[in-house]
Order: C-alpha cells, then sequence, then structure tokens
C-alpha cells in the first residue's frame, strides 16, 4: 500500500512538474515570501518601534565575535563594530550637537566607516543622506537643499572636493567634518580624533525613542528625470522593505556579502548591508570594482554571495580565462540588467552560480524578482499573483511625446503580449511613494492621474518591459531623460546644463545610444555652436573633465546649425538615437572623446569600425 502511494506521489509530483516546469522554484519562493512577511510584519508592529540597528544590536548579543565587517586584511566583529558606532555617536553628539531628527550628509567611500557612521547615525535617531563622492560643484552643493542636513562628514581623500563649495556650504549654516586628526583650512574640523578621544559606552535606547515606521532612514539620490539630483526619502519601512529582500532570494546568516557596489547606492547600501544585518550576515566591503581581483577576493574571504549590475557581470566574463575559475564558494548573485547572452556565459565559465535577477528603483513602489532562473527574466507573475496584491500594469507609451497613450474616453491602454509597454504601479496603502525630499514638483511628476478610472493614481516607473507567452517579464529600455552608462544613472538634462557651460556651445541635446559590446547607452550630445565661434576638441575635453564624473561624459558629439524641437519647443530625441554615431549614416561633423590624447577627435569610418570592433574602449 505505502510503495503505491510513494509511487503515485512521485507521478503527482512529476505531471505537476510537466505541467507547470517552475511549481518547486514558485513553491520555494511563496515560502520565503510568508515568512519575510510574518517577520516584516512583526519588526513593523513592535512596541517600541524596531529599528535595522536594533536588529543589528541583537546580533550583537547573540553572535558578538562572529565577523560582521572585511575590509583590505582587517576584520571587524559584530562586538567591535558596535563599540566603533558607539564612539562615533557619542563624539557626534558632543561636538556637531545632533539630536532626534537631525540629518547628516555623508561623502564617505566604500570602507567600514561608511558603515560605522550610518549606525551611529542610527543609534542617536538621526538620517543619513548617502552622497555620491564622485560628484562636484554645484550638484554637491544641491544635494543639501533636499535632504536638509546641517552636518557634513566627509573622508580624507574628499577633502579637496569640499574645500571647492566651503563657502557655499557655510552660506547654507552646514557644519563641515573631516576624517582626519587634524585640519587647517577655516570652516572644517577634524572628526577622528575626536572620535578616538570618545567612550564606547552603549547608546541609550530613548535617543531614538520617537522613531516610528515612517521615520525617514536614509535619503539616496537619483538622477532621475530632471538636471540636479534628487533625493529619494527611504522611510524606516521602506528600508525594511529593502533588506528583507536578500533573504527572499535565499540569503542566510552565515553567508558572506561582497559589496563592490557603491554604498551610496540603494544596491549597495540596502540590499548588501542592510540585508546581511538583518540576516546577521558577514560583509566585504571593497573600495570599488575591480574585474581582476574579483575571483582572488572572493577566495580569499570565501565569499558565498555577490552582488552585481549588468556591466560587472560582462566585465568578469571579458577577463582572461583561468584555470581557477571554478574554484570558488560563490552559490549566489543578486542583481539587476544581466543581458541574456552574459548571464549563459557567466554560469559556463564560473560554475552553477544561483543568479537573482531583480528590477526596482531607489524610489518606486514595485520590485521584481526572477526566483525561477529564467534567463533574461525579472519575473514570473503567474504563481506570485502580483497584480492582485500591487496592482501594475505595462501600457502604450508614445516614445516621441514621452508620454502614455490614452484612448478616447482618456485613460491608458494596456499592451499585448510581447508589446512593449510602461510600467505603472498603482499607488496604494501598501504600495506608497515615498517621493522626493522637499520637491513636490519632481514627486508629482512621477504620478500618473486617471490611468484606468476616475481618480486613481499611478507611479510613473518611466521603464519599459514586455511579457513573453510564459507570462515571463523582460526589462527593455528607460524611458525620459535618464539612460545608464557604467553602472549609473545619467541625467541629460544636467548633462546638457554642463556642456552649455562652455564657452562656445550654445545649444546641447544629450541622449545615451547602444553601442555594440557595450551595456546600457553611451552618452552623446548634438550641439550648437555659439555664433562666431568654433567647435574646440581641448577645451571641451577639459571643461567635460572638469565638471562631469567619468560615466556622464558625452563619449560622442555631433554638430549641427540647429537643434530639433516640438511645437511646444521640448528637444527631439527619437530621430538622433536611432542615427546613433555612425559616420557612414550622419553627415554632420562628429567627434569621439579621446583618453589618450586627452580631447575630442573627428570621429572616421576608420574609428567607428574599431569601437565596433572593441579596439578603441569608451
Amino acid at each position: 500500500m505505502m510503495f503505491w502511494f510513494i509511487v503515485s506521489a512521485v507521478l503527482l509530483l512529476f505531471a505537476l512538474r510537466l505541467r507547470y516546469p517552475y511549481f518547486i522554484a514558485d513553491a520555494k519562493y511563496m515560502r520565503r515570501i510568508a515568512i519575510s512577511i510574518y517577520r516584516t510584519t512583526k519588526y513593523l508592529k513592535s512596541k517600541p518601534f524596531y529599528t535595522l540597528v536594533d536588529r543589528f544590536l541583537d546580533s550583537v548579543q547573540k553572535n558578538p565575535h562572529r565577523a560582521f565587517i572585511r575590509y583590505q586584511d582587517e576584520t571587524y566583529s559584530y562586538a567591535q563594530s558596535d563599540k566603533r558606532s558607539n564612539k562615533i555617536a557619542r563624539s557626534l553628539l558632543k561636538h556637531a550637537d545632533l539630536h532626534e531628527g537631525d540629518t547628516v550628509a555623508l561623502l564617505i567611500g566604500n570602507e567600514p566607516m561608511f558603515l560605522w557612521m550610518w549606525l551611529a547615525l542610527a543609534k542617536i535617531g538621526c538620517s543619513a543622506a548617502l552622497l555620491n563622492h564622485n560628484i562636484r560643484s554645484k550638484s554637491l552643493v544641491h544635494c543639501f537643499s533636499c535632504c536638509g542636513a546641517t552636518v557634513l562628514i566627509a573622508g580624507a581623500e574628499l577633502q579637496d572636493s569640499v574645500e571647492e563649495v566651503l563657502p557655499d556650504l557655510r552660506e547654507l549654516g552646514i557644519s563641515v567634518y573631516i576624517l582626519t586628526d587634524h585640519v587647517t583650512a577655516e570652516g572644517m574640523e577634524s572628526l577622528t580624533d575626536k572620535i578616538a578621544q570618545a567612550s564606547d559606552e552603549p547608546i541609550p535606547a530613548d535617543l531614538r525613542a520617537n522613531i516610528t515606521f515612517s521615520s525617514p532612514a536614509v535619503y539616496i539620490y537619483t538622477s532621475g528625470t530632471t538636471g540636479l539630483p534628487k533625493a529619494a526619502v527611504i522611510a524606516q519601512r521602506r528600508l525594511w522593505a529593502m533588506s528583507v529582500f536578500p533573504s527572499v532570494c535565499g540569503l542566510k546568516s552565515d553567508d558572506v556579502v561582497y559589496i563592490c557596489l557603491p554604498l551610496y547606492h540603494s544596491a549597495g547600501f540596502a540590499l548588501g548591508f542592510g540585508g546581511a544585518i538583518e540576516r546577521g550576515a558577514t560583509v566585504v566591503v571593497k573600495s570599488k570594482f575591480s574585474s581582476s581581483q574579483f575571483w582572488d577576493d572572493c577566495r580569499k574571504y570565501n565569499v558565498t554571495v555577490i552582488q552585481y549590475i549588468g556591466e560587472t557581470m560582462r566585465y568578469l566574463c571579458n577577463t582572461p580565462k583561468r584555470v581557477s575559475d571554478q574554484v570558488h564558494n560563490v552559490r549566489m548573485a543578486i542583481g539587476n540588467g544581466i543581458r541574456p547572452e552574459v548571464w549563459r556565459t557567466f554560469i559556463s565559465r564560473f560554475g552553477n552560480v544561483d543568479i537573482k535577477e531583480f528590477y526596482g528603483s531607489t524610489e518606486g513602489t514595485l520590485g521584481f524578482l526572477n526566483y525561477a532562473g529564467k534567463t533574461g527574466a525579472v519575473v514570473n507573475v503567474v504563481v506570485t499573483l502580483l497584480p492582485k496584491i500591487y496592482p501594475y500594469a505595462l501600457v502604450k507609451f508614445d516614445q516621441e511625446q514621452e508620454e502614455p497613450v490614452r484612448n478616447a474616453e482618456g485613460f491608458c491602454i494596456e499592451v499585448v503580449k510581447g508589446e512593449t509597454g510602461l510600467l505603472v504601479v498603482k499607488i496604494t496603502q501598501k504600495a506608497q511613494f515615498g517621493g522626493y525630499a522637499r520637491d513636490p514638483k519632481q514627486t508629482e511628476k512621477k504620478k500618473l492621474y486617471n490611468v484606468f478610472e476616475k481618480g486613481d493614481v499611478y507611479f510613473n516607473s518611466g521603464d519599459l518591459f514586455r511579457t513573453d507567452h510564459e507570462n515571463f517579464i523582460y526589462f527593455q529600455d528607460r524611458v525620459g531623460d535618464t539612460f545608464r552608462w557604467k553602472g549609473e544613472n545619467v541625467s541629460t538634462n544636467e548633462v546638457s546644463d554642463i556642456l552649455t557651460m562652455a564657452t562656445s556651445i550654445e545649444e546641447a541635446n544629450v541622449y545615451g545610444v547602444t553601442v555594440q559590446g557595450y551595456e546600457g547607452r553611451t552618452g552623446m550630445a548634438t550641439i550648437t555652436l555659439k555664433k562666431d565661434h568654433q567647435f574646440e576638441p581641448d577645451a571641451i575635453f577639459s571643461h567635460v573633465t572638469t565638471y562631469l564624473p567619468s560615466y556622464a561624459r558625452p563619449r560622442f558629439i555631433r554638430i549641427q546649425d540647429c537643434l530639433a524641437v516640438t511645437c511646444t519647443f521640448k528637444q527631439l530625441k527619437g530621430k538622433l538615437v536611432e542615427e546613433g554615431f555612425n559616420p557612414a549614416v550622419i553627415t554632420d561633423p562628429l567627434f569621439v572623446l579621446h583618453e589618450t590624447v586627452k580631447s575630442y577627435r573627428p570621429l572616421t569610418r576608420d574609428t567607428y569600425q574599431s569601437i565596433l570592433d572593441g579596439h578603441f574602449r569608451l
């Protein structure tokens, strides 16, 4: 009897597998979702409110000697990190006069101090504004008007960048502290010496007693679709959701997470660092991504979980092959933006790493996870029932007008399977849109009204997707005034503003173009010149390298007599993007950024072919 029961059960499972090929993956995913919802609900409903730093302190009590941070040749346990953050917190309370609810801007690279600093601020009820340490001048100053920070803490190696804008910061009343023992410049104070003298005694919990799930935890900047950085408000509830996500992917307490992505990004900070705290795991912090050192680091630190963006996986696949390629303990990779061909190459070369491809934006209200492992997809919506829990849709989008297509009644039109559409997500109590700090205009621009019925409100993701016959969803592209290059979002408006500051440039229309062999889109600018001015290749190169980070500098420049605009004077990008940078198609003068000679050089057909062949690197 038992024999036939077992046989019947096996046959049933086999039949289910044939009919539903992702049945087992679905079941595992739903189990993890249920567990994460239970844990998150418990965190949010606890009295007093249970924050991520409280979760860290529980790990300190439970596993004080477990490695928390590994950096270069140093290892810091949970207990040591607790004491370090206590010293920082006490020094800030004494010298920076911080109070619960204040915001502090951090301009620090990928290093343990970044993590200890956030823990310290969280312990005293302060939020942190995570500044991109690549930004300079106008963009850096603008960040303070977004988040309302009254204090800036910067790494010693970034002191020169701070000094450039020090008069502006002083005018705004910003107190500036540099992580060094001694500062000579007026208007700045040293901090490392003060930290060394502080006590490492525990910080009283009542200093953060008024923190709730709606209190700001961090401000993470996104270039979005406007010229200057916008601060996405990450409330405590949202930070919990982001930190729990890695456990949904399968992160465990005994994992070692390799963080080589910037800590000022949500991926590195909330998913990497926050996810490790939520599980009580270990993080390995790398100052920046290095394809040549990546696998050596993984072996050195016994890494089990890595983070990626599409570009980093491609860089790894492009490194010279080694006999040790599959000699590592990495079991899972969490990230987004990996192309199907890179996915297959990565698995074939580096072994059976479980790739957890996801989609989500810092300020967005919905995320997707490809838990089934379908190459190239971001989610399967059959079992997850996402449309019922978090209503969303893919709607027809007019690329030229840069807005959704509406029918005669004024409502949006859903696309059919196989057709590309704009992702919109209904804003509800469960899917709240926190918006941008102190920027109601830009917050409002991300909302769509009367999408399917009168009075409804949806979040405009600004991203295009398509659904296949199996109901898997695939990311297609970004729309609007943002493109992604070298792992960073590039604001076309910001680059355009910088270009028109140059002496010879009258107007600039900036956009991203695809280049064979590269992920994302590389920057290109079509410009007009001021009357009686000539294009100055050396001067323009100097200008863009001075005012723009490397990833935002236009690799190609096209010169026209006038720029095409709509009847409402919006610059037209569609045709320019379609024409790309091919000198065989374009009769206008074309130039390419040439790092070696530190100038822009004419883009000839030979240079164009060299770019396609991978000999001329962008």
